[in-house]
């Protein structure tokens, strides 16, 4: 199964489902705008409207949805609009892009439990996934092919 995440620099997203070990496959792309087939450049405009995320691949036997809702929440400030830490602009908006009515129920559960923590309103988004667009290769596993870290 697929489910879907923007949490910022999708990047350290990626890295955090990886370092989990409950997924199958990561992939890093684009999601939730207008434009087609965008480039690392058209979203670094702020202007077509789609998110930075990471999609991963999971087999429901040994990994349950809630917990990858759990990495999500943990991996950012879900309070933050339009921005994670240095990060600033729409891509880098907080949202799960669900892939059925059982991912939506869950993550909107969800959702209402985190807010349970923090005093500021959560600008999560959580909406239907449309087409996902991959990013370019060289994003692909980023953090663990150059070493780097991110703030995330």
């Amino acid at each position: 199964m697929k489910a879907t995440f923007a949490a910022g620099c999708f990047w350290g997203v990626e890295e955090a489902f990886r370092r989990s070990g409950k997924v199958l496959d990561t992939c890093v792309g684009y999601i939730g705008g207008y434009a087609l087939n965008p480039s690392y450049k058209q979203i670094c405009s702020d202007k077509t409207g789609h998110a930075e995320a990471c999609q991963v691949e999971y087999d429901p036997a040994m990994v349950e949805y809630s917990e990858l809702l759990r990495i999500f929440w943990a991996s950012h400030d879900p309070t933050q609009l339009n921005r994670q830490g240095p990060d600033r602009g729409s891509q880098y908006r907080s949202a799960i892009f669900c892939h059925d009515q059982e991912q939506e129920r869950e993550a909107l559960a969800s959702k209402e439990v985190e807010q349970a923590k923090y005093s500021k309103p959560i600008v999560t988004e959580i909406k239907p996934a449309d087409q996902f667009w991959r990013a370019e290769d060289y994003h692909q596993q980023y953090l663990a092919k150059t070493g780097r870290v991110c703030h995330i």
